[in-house]
């Protein structure tokens, strides 16, 4: 059996990055989030959210960038790959934002499939926007509304990883992962 695909994903503010730093810490293999950078390269060239003003060219640019790090993961030689978000997000986004996207987004998720999802559900306490994370908090829960949606809709069984530490959260997900 070849390298296991793990995705995080959850809403804005949810923990994801702080627990992808963590895997990292112990030295597993982690893909880091690519949103972040594309809106930095976006508004070096003067687009503030080109998430907002230009969906459709975010999503292409998501998409392609979560593909290549689909292929990325498998070549590394460990049994364990963990992704922060997959190809999901990008509908579920879309479809928050209500924008139509071409079959090629739906066939995407069809074609590329993680072997287990974990998702993070709103947790206020931590909720913090910035410069990249412009939604406010009640977005945030409508945003983890699509995501769930977008994963169930391709056929995903969805494990949500309860609030607490870092290191807690890390040490569900791996508990999960041992002993599937």
């Amino acid at each position: 059996m070849g390298i296991k695909k793990i995705v995080i994903t959850g809403g804005p503010g949810t923990g994801k990055t702080s627990i992808i730093k963590e895997l990292l810490r112990r030295d597993f293999v982690c893909l880091e989030e690519i949103s972040r950078q594309v809106i930095l390269d976006a508004q070096k060239q003067g687009i503030e959210q080109l998430f907002l003003t230009k969906p459709l060219l975010f999503s292409d640019m998501l998409l392609e960038g979560r593909k290549k790090q689909f292929f990325e993961a498998d070549a590394y030689t460990c049994k364990l790959t963990f992704l922060d978000r997959g190809i999901p997000d990008v509908v579920a986004y879309m479809d928050y934002l209500g924008t139509n996207y071409p079959e090629r987004f739906v066939e995407a998720c069809k074609n590329y499939s993680y072997d287990h999802v974990f998702i993070l559900a709103p947790w206020q306490q931590i909720y913090v926007s910035d410069n990249e994370r412009y939604e406010n908090f009640d977005q945030a829960v409508k945003i983890h509304d699509h995501l769930v949606n977008a994963y169930t809709e391709y056929g995903y069984d969805l494990h949500d990883v309860p609030f607490g530490s870092v290191e807690s959260r890390a040490d569900f997900i791996l508990n999960i992962v041992d002993n599937l």
